[in-house]
C-alpha cells in the first residue's frame, strides 16, 4: 500500500479568503449566460426524477457513438469510483504523474495498485505487457503532456482494460489525439464536462466503452446518481454550438498559455514543455517555499509533490487572463530575488 503521497489532495485545498486561484483548472468566467440560463430553467423540473435518455442520446452523437456505449455519470471521479468497483484486475497500473483519483478509487475497494512513472518530458513510455487494467490521463494533469492518439491505442489489447480519462481534451484545439470517437478492444474514455464550463459544483461526466462495461458500471452506479440540472449540462454542452464554443476558447488559450509559459522559463523556471492543457507544470528550486511566499502575497497554485513522480520543487499553475498572469509573473519574480 503506497502511503507516499496524499492522492485525495486536490486543488481547491490550496484556495481560500483573499487568494487569487491559480490552483483549480476550471475555467474563470462561467459558466456562460447561455448556459446559465439553461440550469436555473431546469429547476422547474426537479420534482421528476432525472432521465438521461436525452443527454445520453446527445453525448452519442457527439462522438459518433451508439447510445448503450454511453454511461452520464456525477463527474469523471464517480467513472473512477465506478470502474474500481466493476473491475478485478489482476495488475492494475496507472501511469504518474496523472490525477490521482483512478488510483485512489482503486486502492479503496482493495485493489493492487502499480506504478508506472514518467520522468523528463513525462512523455508515454512502455508498460507492463501483462498489465490488464492501464489508466492514463490524455492530455495529462497536472504535466499538461499531450499523448499521441496512435501511442495510446497502441496499449489496447485484448483482455486488457485501458482507461483514458480525457478531462482536458477540450483544451485541445480540434481534439486531434482523442480517442472518444474509436472503437478498440477494451477502450474507456472517460469525459469531463466541469472544467470549460465551469461545472465543478453540479458534477457533470460521461463514460464511453463497449456496452457490457457500460452495462456493468450502470448496474453498480445509484439510481439517480446524475442530477437534472446535470443531465441538462450534458446535453447542452455537447451540443454543436458548445462544441464550437469550446474549440474557440481552446485556440484563445493555446495564444495565453504560450505567453504565460515563456514569462515563467523568463524567470529561470523548467516549465514541462509541450503544454496542451489549461494548465502549466513548473519546477523552482525550493518550490514549498516559492508556493508559500506566493501565499502570503495572495496566489494559490497547486503543490506538486501530491502527485507520484514528481516532488517539493513543483507546482501546476492554471492559465488565467493576461491581467492575471502578468500580476502574477512580477509576484513571483520578487520572490524568486529574495
Amino acid at each position: 500500500m503506497h502511503t507516499d503521497v496524499d492522492l485525495r489532495h486536490h486543488g481547491d485545498a490550496e484556495v481560500g479568503p483573499g487568494l487569487v486561484d491559480l490552483a483549480v483548472n476550471v475555467r474563470h468566467g462561467t459558466p456562460p449566460e447561455w448556459l446559465a440560463g439553461l440550469l436555473r430553467d431546469s429547476v422547474a423540473g426537479l420534482a421528476a426524477y432525472p432521465d438521461p435518455a436525452r443527454a445520453r442520446r446527445a453525448v452519442a452523437r457527439r462522438h459518433g457513438r451508439d447510445e448503450d456505449e454511453v454511461l452520464l455519470t456525477a463527474g469523471a471521479a464517480e467513472a473512477f469510483v465506478l470502474l474500481a468497483r466493476v473491475l478485478r484486475p489482476r495488475h492494475a497500473v496507472v501511469v504518474h504523474p496523472q490525477f490521482t483519483e483512478p488510483e485512489s478509487a482503486l486502492r479503496a475497494v482493495g485493489h493492487d495498485v502499480a506504478r508506472v512513472v514518467l520522468t523528463g518530458g513525462f512523455r508515454l513510455g512502455p508498460v507492463p505487457g501483462d498489465a490488464d487494467l492501464v489508466m492514463v490521463g490524455n492530455p495529462t494533469n497536472p504535466t499538461s503532456v499531450l499523448h499521441p492518439a496512435e501511442e495510446l491505442a497502441a496499449l489496447a489489447r485484448p483482455g486488457r482494460t485501458l482507461v483514458v480519462d480525457e478531462a482536458f481534451m477540450d483544451c485541445v484545439p480540434g481534439e486531434t489525439e482523442s480517442l472518444a470517437g474509436r472503437r478498440l478492444p477494451g477502450l474507456v474514455v472517460v469525459r469531463s464536462l466541469t472544467k470549460t464550463w465551469g461545472l465543478a459544483g453540479l458534477r457533470a461526466g460521461y463514460v464511453l466503452a463497449e456496452p457490457e462495461l457500460v452495462a456493468r458500471l450502470a448496474a453498480a452506479q445509484p439510481l439517480w446518481s446524475v442530477s437534472t440540472p446535470a443531465l441538462v449540462a450534458a446535453e447542452a454542452c455537447v451540443s454543436p454550438r458548445a462544441v464550437a464554443e469550446a474549440d474557440a476558447w481552446a485556440r484563445e488559450l493555446t495564444v495565453d498559455r504560450e505567453r504565460f509559459a515563456r514569462a515563467l522559463t523568463g524567470l529561470g523556471l523548467h516549465v514541462v514543455p509541450g503544454a496542451r492543457a489549461s494548465f502549466l507544470c513548473v519546477r523552482a528550486p525550493g518550490g514549498s517555499g516559492v508556493r508559500a511566499a506566493l501565499r502570503e502575497r495572495g496566489y494559490a497554485v497547486r503543490r506538486g509533490d501530491t502527485f507520484p513522480g514528481l516532488g517539493p520543487d513543483w507546482f501546476r499553475v492554471a492559465v488565467r487572463d493576461e491581467s492575471t498572469v502578468t500580476a502574477f509573473v512580477a509576484e513571483l519574480a520578487d520572490v524568486l530575488r529574495l
